[in-house]
């Protein structure tokens, strides 16, 4: 999985992972610089469930207001990307100089200025850094482990790395069975889009509802997929 990339002008193909143990020169200062000139940006299932929990709207709600659902062509995947303002081409969640969700605030929002890459087969996850667009230098600046502990990323990696793996699993079965081309695709996709995004009570954890989510699902695409 490549980093993805939220502003206009993040480029991360000549960036190098970072240790856990080493320190990079960057401390927000507050200045919304990373909510403004946004491209659409990617949401795993869990960034949404925060989302919605945090607006007290369902998931499918929060989905049809804010974001744009697709099949991604590569994947076969239904996805959802959150979409800037159309008018200031801001996130639609920057209000004044702050972000209104910041607590739920999407994953790659709570890693600037890092990218974040899952190995789908061992789990294990790497991070790069970019001269951040903004911010204030720090000197030696913090490690990346208290960064991520910081930011709240490390209490929720376990959930990202797991994410990243069903979807790469999924995938590998959506186009081992030929894609777009079988005739029960776009059924297959509907079913898939609730379980990975809609399928869940805000009363309740992320996390056991995945994984039964995907439990349920996986005899559907088996037959689905014959």
């Amino acid at each position: 999985m490549t980093p993805e990339p939220g502003r206009m002008t993040e480029t991360w193909g000549n960036c190098q992972p970072i240790a856990a143990g080493e320190r990079f020169a960057f401390v927000c200062a507050g200045c919304g610089d990373c909510c403004r000139a946004r491209r659409d940006l990617v949401l795993s299932g869990y960034d949404l469930y925060r989302i919605a929990r945090r607006l007290s709207l369902s998931p499918r709600i929060v989905a049809g207001a804010f974001c744009k659902s697709y099949v991604a062509p590569q994947s076969c995947l239904p996805t959802l990307r959150l979409t800037p303002d159309p008018k200031t081409g801001n996130c639609r969640f920057f209000e004044g100089s702050a972000c209104a969700i910041h607590a739920a605030r999407p994953l790659a929002c709570a890693l600037y200025p890092l990218g974040q890459s899952i190995d789908t087969v061992t789990a294990q996850t790497a991070y790069f850094a970019q001269l951040p667009l903004c911010g204030a230098s720090a000197g030696a600046g913090q490690t990346l482990q208290d960064y991520l502990q910081n930011s709240g990323v490390q209490e929720r990696a376990g959930a990202d790395a797991r994410w990243a793996m069903v979807c790469t699993q999924i995938s590998a079965q959506l186009l081992a069975a030929g894609g777009a081309e079988h005739p029960h695709f776009a059924a297959a996709v509907k079913r898939i889009e609730r379980a990975l995004y809609y399928d869940y009570a805000l009363g309740d954890e992320f996390y056991p509802q995945f994984q039964q989510n995907i439990a349920a699902l996986q005899p559907i695409l088996d037959k689905l997929l014959a």
